[in-house]
């Protein structure tokens, strides 16, 4: 499938399949060992971590969670702290006042429900305050090695742009995504994909027709992609 992918790259625009096959061989190349971009300790550490990360910078929620780990860095100890003081050490990742309620209840919800434990299970996860189902997918993909694909606005803007997804919406994206990458793939290609976006195929670096994988897979596309926001 490489040898008919690199045989037509430059001639015409690639197939769905051959998409698919250039695409992972592709960031399997560039991105061989993605690391986990937020920094955290356990499962507990990482769940807070990404509900803070909602509409922030991994950047910037690196640099405020050590602060909050000192505070408290188990569920034991954050259902012990004020709101107050919760939303004064996270503060800078905006939203405050809605994540630091959400931190607090869920680490309540652990203590009494789970003894502390961050539950290995999609469902279960969900229903917990401050976490939707991409919080849910990122925490049973990087912390208990459970195939997901959890899909932000950014992996859905460069799926479109791929050719990969007709959604309008970050679940259907991500239903497709599943069913065009061997499970195997899932847990790696999120992170690879959002690395790729941010060196490569950002929303101001690329519109369709700039970086590497578009112009590889599209080398014939005459106008910007028009991406459906979700």
């Amino acid at each position: 499938m490489i040898g008919i992918v690199r045989a037509r790259m430059t001639t015409k625009n690639l197939l769905k399949s051959e998409r698919v096959a250039y695409i992972l061989a592709e960031l399997q190349k560039r991105y061989p060992n993605p690391p986990i971009p937020l920094e955290h300790r356990d499962s507990y550490t990482l769940l807070v971590a990404v509900l803070l990360s909602a509409q922030c910078t991994d950047e910037r929620v690196n640099q405020v969670t050590p602060s909050l780990w000192q505070l408290a860095d188990n569920p034991f100890d954050m259902a012990q702290q004020a709101v107050e003081d919760i939303k004064a050490v996270i503060r800078p990742c905006g939203l405050s006042p809605q994540k630091s309620k959400a931190i607090k209840k869920l680490s309540e919800i652990l203590v009494a429900d789970y003894n502390g434990i961050v539950p290995n299970d999609m469902d279960a996860l969900e229903t917990l305050p401050g976490v939707g189902h991409k919080t849910a997918g990122v925490v049973m993909a990087q912390a208990f090695g459970v195939p997901a694909f959890p899909v932000d606005t950014h992996i859905h803007r460069l799926a479109q742009r791929w050719g990969l997804t007709n959604g309008k919406n970050v679940t259907q994206t991500e239903k497709d995504l599943k069913r065009l990458f061997p499970e195997e793939s899932w847990n790696a290609l999120h992170l690879q994909i959002i690395y790729y976006g941010r060196e490569y195929c950002s929303a101001r670096g690329c519109n369709g027709m700039i970086c590497p994988i578009c112009t590889t897979c599209y080398p014939n596309r005459k106008h910007p992609k028009i991406v459906k926001k979700p």
